[in-house]
């Protein structure tokens, strides 16, 4: 695994649990394995996506706006929905979007 031996990996992990605690070790896997499940899903969508599209045979053009999201975004919108102060602060732009394209 990386060239790294048992000692390299024990003093890894003793770093590890001296920077972060035997007691958050358990969340920040949680949460690694959370992002990872759900780039994973966004990846499967993606590829259904792909070949549905590919079966029907046409390809229809969209404007800019019509255009589905990209993978890379909505890795990034799944993550920080994640994050409770961000999903808030994401709910916050989306108002004050929908508001400036009212007041267009």
């Amino acid at each position: 695994m990386f060239g790294l031996g048992p000692t390299e990996l024990i003093i890894i992990a003793i770093i590890v649990i001296l920077i972060f605690g035997a007691k958050r070790l358990p969340d920040i896997g949680k949460g690694i394995g959370g992002a990872i499940r759900e780039f994973k899903n966004v990846k499967k969508e993606l590829r259904s996506e792909k070949a549905s599209d590919d079966d029907s045979g046409k390809k229809i053009e969209t404007s800019e706006a019509e255009k589905p999201p990209t993978m890379e975004s909505k890795v990034v919108d799944k993550v920080m929905e994640q994050v409770p102060g961000v999903k808030k602060a994401m709910d916050l732009k989306k108002k004050a979007d929908t508001v400036k394209s009212l007041l267009k």
